[in-house]
């Protein structure tokens, strides 16, 4: 097969996807094998980040660097 046929975004992790909402929400729905992955809530913890409650059950926020980041459950 032709390697003009593979995507850069198959080899790419949570911390190399841009930093907005959409590329967050297209990233997870390509892991989730394209089932739509959307926020359910968000809010604000006691260190001041913003916190997204994903459908995927995982909650996500940008770290100091700006970039994406999955919270402990």
């Amino acid at each position: 097969m032709s390697h003009a046929f593979i995507r850069d975004e198959d080899g790419q992790v949570l911390s190399d996807i841009s930093p907005t909402m959409g590329a967050l929400v297209q990233f997870l729905t390509r892991a989730n094998n394209g089932v739509r992955v959307y926020e359910r809530r968000n809010y604000q913890d006691e260190k001041g980040r913003i916190i997204h409650v994903m459908s995927d059950g995982l909650s996500y926020t940008k770290g100091e660097e700006g970039r994406w980041t999955t919270l402990p459950l």
